[in-house]
């Protein structure tokens, strides 16, 4: 058990180590929408989605609805579901009910991949080091980053913000050149997003990420179908 929860550390340093840069953006974000490091460190510990973090701290900033937030993240976090039954697949038989919903907290699309990618069965304890190692870089950096707001000058701090926003555009921009279908949704979704911002004004920012998300959606599946057996 001791040799499978170090093993999970060490595979799990490199996503430290990048989720350190990512989550330092996110605590610059959060302090710049007038939360208190202590609420963004908060935030990272029981929230482990960059996406759903960034989407959440928008609607807190613009004063949005527990409705537009709870919409916002189901949206954002319903593939975690996914992820977590493609990882189901994996694990050994000492995974009880109890440890797949104590893991089920740390599935990210990093650790999911690294998880995924194991030549055997996961056994929970190397699941906790893979999770444990990310969630403290998450954490770490989140309040590295809370920190910087408070102290850092406003034109720096407004520059580092964009960390996060870079992450995303990292995340998009690869499969958006190989696949027609990625790059249509992309630009299916910021099409929608302008319309909400510059169109249709009365409309909240989070009302706005949730259209947005949900069209590109539909849009994606009735015009590039996937057949039953693809990948």
């Amino acid at each position: 058990m001791k040799t499978d929860f170090f093993m999970g550390i060490r595979h799990g340093i490199p996503i430290a180590l990048g989720y350190v840069s990512v989550s330092f953006g996110f605590g610059i974000m959060a302090v710049r929408a007038g939360l208190s490091p202590f609420a963004a460190v908060m935030i990272s510990v029981t929230n482990l989605t960059s996406a759903g973090q960034a989407a959440g701290v928008s609607i807190i900033a613009a004063g949005g609805t527990l409705a537009e937030m709870a919409l916002t993240q189901l949206i954002i976090n319903i593939r975690y579901s996914l992820m977590g039954f493609s990882l189901s697949q994996k694990l050994n038989q000492n995974f009880s009910t109890a440890h797949r919903m104590t893991a089920s907290f740390g599935i990210t699309d990093e650790i999911f991949a690294v998880a995924s990618a194991q030549p055997r069965e996961i056994s929970p304890s190397y699941m906790y080091g893979l999770i444990a190692a990310g969630f403290f870089g998450w954490s770490l950096g989140t309040l590295l980053g809370a920190l910087a707001g408070q102290a850092l000058p406003q034109p720096l701090t407004d520059a580092m913000g964009l960390v996060l926003y870079g992450m995303f555009l990292a995340i998009i921009i690869p499969p958006a050149k190989r696949k027609l279908s990625v790059l249509s949704v992309v630009l299916i979704a910021a099409g929608v997003s302008a319309l909400c911002k510059y169109v249709f004004t009365f409309m909240s920012g989070g009302f706005s990420v949730i259209i947005s998300g949900a069209a590109a959606a539909a849009a994606g599946a009735l015009l590039f179908p996937v057949k039953e057996g693809e990948v």
